[in-house]
């Protein structure tokens, strides 16, 4: 447990030798998304999953959970650890958090990797529009008090019987002991305040995003990954870099990349960080 920014972040951490990597996982999800590729990273590198602020094991007093508040507990985390720069990598909800650390402390990164990754104001709203195909959990966990009224003392239904099944291809890659373990996060009092405040921050952060990637756009190499999204990480992320994005999609792969195809997806990560080292 790391001490930081006024909170608590947990984390764990693999390897010995080798430039780091920084996993930080996206909703529902916390450091445990990564578990079966921690190990595949860390024969060659150093290797730190963090839960962000309010999830996992991570504090959730109150407080700010916004994206641009969990990109400052970043860069006091790899400051704190000694790690940087770091190879970093982001799922999902965390492509704000992510992205803002990667422009404003270009400094802490030496790549970015988005796996299945949105942007507010570049596209990433748009999955809150349900009349369009947009999903509804987006638009309940930004309304004040729906999610503790709907969720709590649900986590394992929410997860087990529709998050996960909804959104993954490769069967039985999700297990009944994954499913546990994401409930046990979410379970705990106050386990949905790190949720609550990406998707809330999501709804509303997507000029100051537009302004970020104008001023300061992305100058370190980045690698999209794509499951069941397709393009839609690499069409985000060429909208707010300098260069043009190496682009893995993998193929018949869902949402949770990481945990339904972690050797093709450690594969295509230690592929990208091997060229970005060897430069």
């Amino acid at each position: 447990m790391a001490t930081i920014n006024g909170t608590e972040l947990h984390y764990v951490s693999a390897g010995v030798a080798g430039s780091p990597i920084l996993l930080v996982h996206g909703f529902p999800e916390s450091w445990w998304t990564f578990h079966k590729v921690i190990p595949l990273l860390a024969e060659t590198h150093r290797v730190c999953a963090v839960d962000l602020r309010g999830f996992g094991d991570s504090s959730n007093a109150d407080g700010e959970y916004g994206s641009a508040t969990s990109a400052e507990d970043l860069h006091q985390l790899i400051a704190h650890l000694g790690l940087g720069p770091v190879h970093l990598t982001g799922q999902d909800i965390a492509g704000s958090t992510v992205f803002r650390l990667a422009a404003t402390h270009p400094e802490d990164v030496l790549s970015l990797t988005g796996i299945e990754m949105g942007l507010a104001g570049f596209g990433l709203e748009g999955l809150a529009d349900v009349t369009h195909g947009g999903s509804w959990h987006i638009g309940v966990l930004a309304a004040p008090g729906i999610p503790e009224m709907l969720l709590v003392g649900r986590e394992r239904e929410f997860l087990g019987d529709w998050a996960f099944p909804g959104m993954t291809a490769v069967q039985g890659s999700i297990t009944d002991e994954d499913v546990a373990e994401f409930a046990r996060v979410y379970a705990r009092p106050n386990g949905w305040r790190g949720a609550i405040g990406l998707y809330t921050s999501m709804l509303s952060e997507g000029e100051d995003l537009r302004a970020l990637a104008a001023s300061a756009p992305l100058s370190v190499p980045t690698l999209t990954v794509g499951g069941f999204g397709g393009p839609f990480t690499e069409n985000t992320v060429n909208q707010v870099s300098a260069s043009p994005a190496k682009s893995v999609v993998l193929e018949g792969v869902g949402h949770y990349v990481a945990l339904e195809a972690p050797e093709a997806f450690a594969n295509a990560v230690l592929k990208f960080v091997g060229d970005v080292d060897g430069k």
